[in-house]
């Protein structure tokens, strides 16, 4: 009888290889070919015969794809886990798995030196370019013969067998610690410059890939230039033949997703009136000069962008272009003189557009990061009657997230498992989340659905965190945030099944809030977006003010209770906090008196109405912490005494899309 064992992998860096990028094309790039080399690993795992990927259920299109064959579009993100468990076989090679994923990598970066370096013929470049691409992956694997040893990879990787090389030189821009490319020992301007001008001279895409003053290691490069060469990959493996396949190479910049729907106001004003069209033009023709003709956003995909029936080359500009404060920037464009003709252009251009559409100001300087993440269902997988059925949810949700984050004018950057990472536009944030949640818990309750027996029922919910960045804002600090954002708030702190918020402007956070998600919906809609909608809109029946949301903050840091921290020793007075119906009844009373409600109610009605209108929103500034022991009862949650003013600011910048924060 042939003997079942349970073969582990893992592979590794992750967060450091995803997370150090200097633009969203390379936090997409290092996700992909993460995604790319974990297939190629699952790959080589079944071609040894009688093996099955057990966990997680392996997207068999991608699998296709590695050897040419597949039928649906090819992959254009990642939606492959950088660990997977499987079931093999007596004589399964473990070092054929390890040879595969090294070889594909090999592979791969080979084709990016012989595109791009080979000409240049620097004996240092290479040898550092070797060494890189040799040394850069941890590749983790155990065999175990039981079925439900989940931790037997994770002691694995506890003895840290793996050793990075020592890094001389001037280091890599967007991965800290490696030796940028050209070898120079020492920061010496004019060296690097003409190493690196060399480089940016007559590859197909290269001045859009690599701006002018970027050094970058091996790795790097390649995440910023395997999309050129891709498709040229067909390397020999034990038994198939590893293909590329043609990947888009335009990504959406931070810049571009934050001015998504102010472009999309724009192209729609140009089919109804001809001098928005003719301004659009010059405008373009300016634009177009100062990007050296690269059209760097051309094939990005955004959906409310795509359906604008105009000219796609107008869709496809430097997403920097539209916002003064970069065409000011030096370090962006060096040349100024040009960029200062564009920025002409584009003040002409939003006051023909405001003159025909007040509302329609400029372009919002903040975009949006939603990172999400499944919770406890790690602890649930080592019991093998639960494990098919979490299998299929999860190959479920990972299936159905593309279309939810392309519906919400977003840009995917992974999905697969119970994680999600996304960029979106600040407008779609926090719907594009609620509508995550809501698929998550719709398949994993469809599941339970079919369980009969209590102990084999899943127990799961899936937290997210939301970070609401200015564009100047680093994108590695804004990715690092996110993640903090979901572990130690949204998980830790509030107790899973939860939602957080950050707002940072320029490298300050300036708000921070959160809530279970059962306490921050109210009819299939969050209820700050609910009351955002209503801040921004003409409508006099109960609109809000900045005077009035103003208000909330005087008025609650001088009534709420100061902190243990706050109060000196020898303060022997009594703290106080109001209550909830005492919190409302006192910004009733100053909503009433800013006189919001006095054209269409009656004076009789105008207090009640005023209640009406302040008490989800003060609701939303109490803090509530779910309890894991009573998962099902919020009225049970613990909740803080203080009403915190964040949720307030947070529907003010919601409302004015971060203008005046």
């Amino acid at each position: 009888m042939m003997t079942i064992q349970y073969f582990h992998f893992s592979l590794a860096p992750v967060q450091g290889f995803i997370a150090q990028a200097r633009r969203t094309r390379d936090f997409w790039a290092g996700s992909f070919i993460l995604s790319w080399l974990s297939a190629v690993a699952m790959q080589a795992v079944k071609k040894q015969g009688g093996c099955e990927i057990i966990f997680p259920k392996p997207d068999d299109d991608f699998l296709l794809w590695l050897e040419g064959k597949g039928k649906n579009p090819a992959p254009e993100h990642g939606s492959v886990p950088n660990r997977f468990k499987a079931s093999v076989n007596e004589g399964f090679d473990p070092q054929a798995v390890v040879y595969a994923v090294n070889t594909a990598w090999k592979a791969l970066a080979d084709k990016v030196y012989e595109g791009d370096l080979n000409a240049i013929n620097n004996d240092k470049t290479k040898e550092i370019w070797d060494r890189q691409v040799k040394y850069y992956w941890e590749l983790s694997w155990v065999i175990s013969d039981d079925s439900k040893d989940s931790s037997a990879l994770d002691v694995r990787k506890n003895w840290r067998s793996y050793l990075p090389p020592e890094e001389a030189g001037v280091k890599c821009m967007m991965m800290d610690g490696w030796q940028e490319l050209s070898g120079v020992p020492k920061p010496n301007a004019d060296e690097l410059t003409a190493f690196w001008k060399k480089i940016r001279k007559g590859k197909t895409g290269i001045k859009s890939d690599l701006r002018v003053n970027e050094h970058l290691c091996a790795i790097a490069f390649i995440k910023r230039r395997f999309v050129r060469y891709f498709d040229q990959v067909n390397q020999p493996m034990t038994g198939w033949t590893l293909k590329g396949w043609k990947v888009e190479a335009g990504r959406p910049s931070v810049a571009y997703m934050a001015a998504v729907h102010w472009l999309e106001n724009v192209l729609v004003q140009a089919q109804h009136y001809s001098d928005v069209e003719t301004q659009i033009w010059r405008f373009h023709d300016a634009a177009i000069k100062l990007t050296e003709g690269n059209y760097n956003e051309w094939g990005n995909q955004i959906a409310c962008i795509k359906i604008c029936d105009t000219s796609h080359k107008w869709k496809a500009l430097d997403g920097n272009v539209f916002f003064e404060s970069a065409l000011e920037n030096a370090n962006i464009y060096d040349d100024q003189e040009q960029a200062g003709l564009v920025l002409k252009e584009l003040k002409t251009l939003q006051k023909l557009v405001t003159q025909e559409k007040p509302d329609i100001q400029s372009a919002t300087p903040f975009y949006a990061v939603l990172m999400m993440d499944g919770d406890s269902l790690g602890k649930q997988m080592s019991d093998t009657d639960k494990e098919p059925a979490i299998t299929k949810g999860l190959g479920d949700f990972t299936a159905s997230v593309p279309d939810l984050v392309k519906k919400h004018n977003g840009f995917l950057i992974y999905a697969g498992g119970d994680d999600v990472l996304a960029i979106l536009p600040l407008e779609d944030a926090l719907s594009c989340a609620l509508a995550i949640r809501d698929k998550y818990t719709s398949i994993f309750v469809g599941l339970n659905g079919l369980v009969t027996e209590e102990a084999k029922k899943i127990s799961t919910s899936i937290s997210a965190a939301v970070v609401f960045a200015h564009i100047k804002m680093p994108l590695t600090k804004v990715l690092k945030n996110a993640h903090e954002l979901l572990d130690t708030v949204a998980k830790e702190t509030y107790g899973r099944d939860a939602l957080a918020v950050r707002v940072w402007k320029s490298g300050n956070q300036i708000l921070e809030w959160a809530r279970p998600w059962d306490c921050a919906i109210e009819d299939g809609q969050l209820v700050l977006e609910r009351l955002a909608e209503k801040f921004a809109s003409d409508d006099e029946d109960g609109q809000l003010s900045n005077k009035f949301l103003y208000k909330i903050r005087e008025r609650f840091e001088l009534l709420n209770p100061p902190s243990n921290k706050d109060k000196k020793p020898s303060d022997d007075t009594e703290t106080f906090s109001l209550s909830a119906d005492q919190a409302v009844e006192l910004m009733a009373a100053e909503y009433f008196s800013s006189g919001l409600c006095d054209k269409n109610y009656k004076p009789s009605q105008r207090m009640e109405h005023a209640q009406a209108v302040v008490r989800p929103l003060l609701e939303q500034c109490r803090p509530i912490y779910r309890d894991d022991q009573k998962p099902k009862s919020p009225d049970d949650w613990r909740r803080d005494d203080k009403v915190f003013v964040d949720a307030a600011l947070l529907v003010r910048f919601l409302a004015q899309k971060g203008v005046n924060v």
